[in-house]
């Protein structure tokens, strides 16, 4: 265990890390999905290098402070109900054995959250523009958005396994060494 000071330094920096993401999401409006999967993985190093309970502190601070520095506050909601803890919460469930167990519970965590995003940035938020994007495409609009997202999904699962690979590899040993 490392000591206090450590920890709230390195809390400090993926912390400013993770809002600088947020921030930039505002001001490059395209990346406001990327952005937002990229904070998340930062936490995966509060996470090794600290606790879990530090990191769930961190996301939680990020969250919120996202929602008030960010100028789009639908990419703050992305981090905040689908990829801000899902990093922390895929830690967790690596400890599975069976990995179709595993993969079943991912899809439901994520699709609880996308659905309950939705319901949020529509009829709490008032962000009226998704309602119109799906309408596009007919009747079947929000299945198709969600079968697509569901994909995005996986896709940002492995490519976690992938970041904490090479963050045990490169990184880890860097923030290990002893001075």
């Amino acid at each position: 265990m490392r000591n206090v000071s450590y920890r709230v330094a390195l809390g400090g920096i993926v912390s400013s890390l993770c809002l600088l993401c947020m921030f930039l999401a505002g001001i490059m409006p395209m990346f406001y999905l990327i952005l937002p999967m990229v904070a998340g993985i930062l936490l995966m190093i509060i996470a090794e290098e600290v606790s879990l309970s530090w990191a769930w502190l961190t996301y939680i601070a990020v969250g919120i402070l996202s929602l008030f520095i960010t100028a789009d506050k639908e990419s703050a909601l992305v981090f905040i109900m689908i990829f801000g803890h899902f990093p922390i919460i895929r830690l967790y469930l690596e400890k599975l054995k069976l990995k179709i167990l595993r993969w079943l519970i991912k899809l439901v965590i994520f699709n609880a959250c996308a659905v309950s995003f939705f319901y949020v940035t529509v009829y709490i938020f008032g962000i009226r523009e998704m309602l119109e994007e799906m309408n596009e495409y007919g009747k079947y609009g929000a299945m198709i958005l969600l079968v697509l997202c569901n994909i995005l999904f996986v896709l940002y699962d492995a490519n976690l396994y992938i970041m904490y690979a090479i963050y045990k590899i490169k990184f880890m040993p860097l923030l290990r060494k002893k001075h």
